[in-house]
């Protein structure tokens, strides 16, 4: 197939209902899974979900499980920059012409399903690509499925399997329009990837999630390991290109082990992933080597990713106050700024008046710029006034694109002298965005 055909399919692909719209239930990725022998069951999964961490935690889940020798598949959400980033397979996103194979194979189900307007609604996008990763691992065949629930964790087309490990990350407030204005409230929700029979692995929480994630494993009957009694991070050092951790294991402490990430948050995402791990291999203790080997193969795209020099630019996804906070302190202990500029887009549900809150105690300027292609975006004007609240009077700038917005935070910065800048965060998407602008070294896409 051409990389016109395939970019036609995509375009099918995503619009169909958009995963910012949610219909919860699991009748038709449960329909459609029926219809194909259900081959998420054919593969054991590590299921990770949370408000914030999920996507980094997968992938060093990922790292550890292919360190250990096993073939491992992944599926992210949402992506970057590529849908295929969404199907991993042996740590690479599927080809373009084995996308385009497990589309062909399950679009006939998908028309049977859209057939019945199960509960009034056709496939979302979400359940379609969700199910052609469980076809792709299955057909592979990966040892093991790592997979990122989409938003929340009952209703969530991930899942539609039943986990072997339930990982949750911290839980904070997001998407309260969809899962609740309280931490309980985002947490029950969240619970439900704790299965019966699953080991849940905890990250540390609010007490108010604590409870219900605790009280969700009882209920069930689910093993729980959480942070602090079963695992944690001991301490961790700055290092070049990241930090030194010393993690407590199911083997006991391991020291000296090299993460390529910055911030605390990420050395705890980091423990966890561990945890995961040895819960999926029955409480066996990582040895130190395969420890060190998967963490220090990370790679996570956009999660506090140095992409430029002189001056510095810094990417990362955070998207709401918790995430805010993670990486304003990440960056501030990693990278010193002095001044920091900053260059912000955000979508319009979000808490824009928290994050940037947050960001404007350590951006000493910000260029307000606008999510390219989303009817979701915030505009420019609406956002820009906001921070003009917080924001000393002209230091708040506007750029209407993504490029023009980078180039005038560049410029700030390189009249700013030698240790100034530029940190581009406030959502997923515009992270993908700016990266695709900024980095050139990438594999060119597989068009066979």
């Amino acid at each position: 197939m051409t990389k016109t055909s395939h970019d036609a399919l995509v375009a099918q692909l995503t619009s169909r209902w958009p995963e910012s719209r949610v219909a919860p239930s699991l009748s038709r990725i449960q329909a459609v899974m029926d219809l194909m022998g259900d081959p998420q069951r054919s593969i054991p999964v590590i299921q990770v979900a949370g408000t914030n961490g999920k996507g980094s935690t997968a992938i060093m889940i990922e790292a550890l499980l292919r360190a250990s020798g096993l073939r491992v598949g992944r599926f992210a959400s949402p992506h970057l920059s590529d849908v295929r980033e969404r199907i991993v397979i042996d740590g690479e996103p599927i080809s373009v012409e084995r996308f385009d194979e497990v589309w062909s194979e399950f679009k006939p189900f998908v028309d049977m399903v859209d057939e019945q307007k199960l509960d009034g609604v056709d496939m979302t996008f979400f359940e379609v690509i969700t199910g052609m990763a469980y076809v792709a691992f299955a057909d592979a065949p990966v040892d093991v499925a790592v997979v990122e629930v989409g938003l929340g964790g009952r209703w969530d087309a991930t899942s539609v399997m039943e986990p072997k490990v339930s990982v949750v990350c911290p839980i904070g407030l997001d998407h309260t329009h969809i899962l609740g204005n309280t931490i309980a409230q985002v947490a029950t929700e969240k619970a439900g990837i704790i299965k019966e029979g699953s080991i849940a692995v905890l990250a540390g929480q609010d007490p108010a999630a604590a409870q219900v994630l605790l009280a969700r494993a009882v209920e069930v009957g689910a093993e729980v390991k959480a942070e602090g009694p079963d695992f944690g991070l001991l301490g961790r050092q700055m290092a070049v290109g990241g930090q030194l951790l010393r993690i407590d294991t199911a083997g006991g402490p391991v020291p000296d082990v090299f993460l390529p990430l910055f911030g605390e948050h990420m050395a705890r995402n980091a423990a966890l992933a561990v945890a995961a791990v040895e819960a999926f291999l029955g409480g066996k203790p990582l040895s130190s080597e395969i420890i060190t080997e998967g963490l220090g193969s990370v790679e996570a795209p956009a999660r506090l990713e140095l992409v430029k020099t002189s001056p510095a630019i810094v990417l990362d996804t955070a998207h709401n106050p918790q995430a805010a906070r993670a990486t304003i302190d990440a960056v501030t202990e990693s990278f010193a700024f002095a001044p920091m500029i900053g260059v912000v887009a955000m979508m319009a549900d979000k808490d824009s008046a928290s994050v940037l809150q947050i960001f404007a105690e350590q951006m000493d300027e910000v260029v307000i710029t606008r999510i390219a292609n989303s009817p979701r975006a915030r505009a420019v004007d609406d956002l820009a006034a906001e921070a003009e609240d917080i924001w000393p009077s002209g230091k708040v700038h506007r750029a209407e694109r993504m490029v023009d917005a980078i180039e005038m935070a560049a410029t700030l910065a390189d009249f700013s002298g030698p240790l100034a800048g530029v940190l581009i965060a406030g959502s997923v998407i515009a992270a993908g965005e700016a990266r695709d602008l900024l980095v050139s070294d990438e594999k060119p896409a597989d068009e066979s």
